[in-house]
C-alpha cells in the first residue's frame, strides 16, 4: 500500500453513519424537545461541516450547554441500538493496509467504544489506534494531537502518513501535524462540501473504489 500508516476518520467515511443513523437520532431528539425545529439531511451535512456540530446544535437549534449534553446522552443511547453500515469497498482497503503490515488508527469525533463496536459488527480489522471523542476537547480534531502521539509511538516519518477524512478538521488536522490528506467524498452530493474540498485538497476521491485504486498504486 501507498502509506505506512493510515489514518481514518469514522463516520461518514469508514461507516455510512449521518444518513442512517445520526440524522434520525437528530430528528427524533428534536421532533420531542424542539418541535418548532426542522431540518433537511442535506442540511444537517452542510451545519456540520460548517461551523461543526457544536456550534450548529447551539446557534441553529438553540440548545443551552445543559440541553447539548442531554442532547449528547441521547444520541449515545440511540447509537448503542443502531450499527451503521461499512461502505462496499471499504473493508478491502483497511483489510489490505493490515494483511500489507501497515498501520490502521482511527481519530474520530464518535466514542472509542462505540467505534470498536462498529468495526466488529462490520467485521473490520481491529485497529492499531483510536482517539476518539473521549479525548480533551482541546486536544480533539482539528488538534494535531493524536497524528503526533501515532508517528512518535511508531517512530513515523511524516511522509509514512496519510489522513483520510471527509471534513475540514480532518484536514486541518493533518496539515497542522505535516501529513497528506485524502478527502473522502462519497457520502452526500452536496456541491458547496464537494466544491470545498475539491478546491481545498491534493487528492479528492468520490468513490470508495477510486481510492483503493489509488492506494494500491504504491
Amino acid at each position: 500500500m501507498k502509506y505506512r500508516c493510515l489514518i481514518v476518520d469514522h463516520d461518514d467515511t469508514v461507516v455510512n453513519s449521518t444518513a442512517t443513523v445520526h440524522f434520525p437520532c437528530f430528528r427524533e431528539y428534536v421532533s420531542q424537545y424542539r418541535p418548532e425545529y426542522s431540518c433537511t439531511l442535506e442540511h444537517y451535512f452542510l451545519r456540520n461541516f460548517d461551523p461543526g456540530v457544536v456550534a450548529f446544535f447551539r446557534d441553529d437549534v438553540g440548545l443551552s450547554e445543559d440541553e447539548m449534553r442531554h442532547e449528547q446522552a441521547y444520541w449515545n443511547e440511540y447509537v448503542q441500538k443502531h450499527v451503521p453500515q461499512v461502505y462496499p469497498g471499504m473493508a478491502d482497503i483497511l483489510w489490505r493496509q493490515k494483511r500489507e503490515g501497515g498501520l490502521l488508527c482511527v481519530i474520530s469525533h464518535s466514542y472509542r467504544d462505540n467505534i470498536l463496536r462498529d468495526y466488529r459488527e462490520n467485521a473490520l480489522p481491529e485497529p492499531d489506534e483510536v482517539f476518539g471523542w473521549e479525548c480533551p476537547p482541546h486536544l480533539r480534531k482539528p488538534s494535531p494531537w493524536a497524528v503526533e502521539q501515532i508517528v512518535e509511538k511508531y517512530r513515523l516519518t511524516p511522509d509514512q502518513v496519510l489522513v483520510l477524512d471527509d471534513l475540514k478538521p480532518g484536514l486541518d488536522m493533518a496539515r497542522a501535524a505535516g501529513v497528506d490528506f485524502a478527502a473522502a467524498g462519497w457520502a452526500n452530493d452536496i456541491p458547496e462540501i464537494e466544491g470545498f474540498m475539491r478546491t481545498n485538497c491534493e487528492h479528492y476521491f468520490k468513490t470508495v473504489e477510486s481510492l483503493g485504486e489509488w492506494l494500491a498504486d504504491g
